[in-house]
């Protein structure tokens, strides 16, 4: 079985995860996703609302039968996601991971905590993201991990891909993002 990773604090989730994972379905030949709703997130400031809400959401958003749910970080107690993906891959030996994230993600990849474990335990699925194709090709991850880039007509191989391998996809983009949510008022803390 091959699960994609999704990792976030979705403060809140919205349309474009939703359609990131659709298409990270399809494009990168994954029999599931699972929603890693993180108890907080280290690059930022501010803490996200409660995990509670944030995951139930999530399951309200997600509807579909390929896609779990789930709160495993806080579960686990890891707190970043190189310590994560380590301890999935030794808790379901028999389950291939690909690790998902939008390009704005891959821009900033390096200043993730042991960026490196992560590219190298597991490939990694980049999907577009409104603005951020550009940032993301020239990122230093991509750039270090040129060598084991798969083509985007590939896409498909991800999900057999021994790590490291990782791989960018175009897809139609959805303008959404938590923050922009938040800056509405339509999503508050309480």
């Amino acid at each position: 079985m091959t699960v994609g990773l999704l990792g976030g604090s979705f403060d809140p989730p919205h349309q474009g995860h939703v359609h990131i994972t659709q298409e990270a379905l399809k494009r990168f030949g994954l029999d599931r996703v699972w929603w890693l709703v993180t108890p907080g997130n280290p690059l930022k400031k501010e803490g996200p609302a409660a995990i509670a809400r944030r995951m139930d959401a999530a399951r309200q958003i997600m509807d579909h039968p390929r896609v779990t749910i789930s709160d495993f970080e806080a579960r686990a107690g890891t707190r970043y996601t190189a310590e994560t993906v380590e301890r999935l891959t030794k808790d379901y030996p028999g389950v291939n991971f690909v690790w998902l994230m939008g390009a704005d993600n891959l821009a900033q990849f390096h200043k993730w905590k042991d960026w490196r474990k992560i590219m190298d335990l597991v490939p990694v699925g980049v999907l577009a993201r409104p603005g951020d194709r550009t940032s993301a090709r020239t990122a230093k991850a991509a750039d270090v991990y040129r060598f084991a880039q798969i083509k985007g007509r590939d896409s498909r191989l991800l999900g057999v891909a021994q790590a490291p391998a990782w791989c960018f996809a175009n897809v139609p983009m959805v303008n959404l993002s938590s923050s922009q949510i938040r800056a509405t008022g339509a999503w508050e803390k309480p």
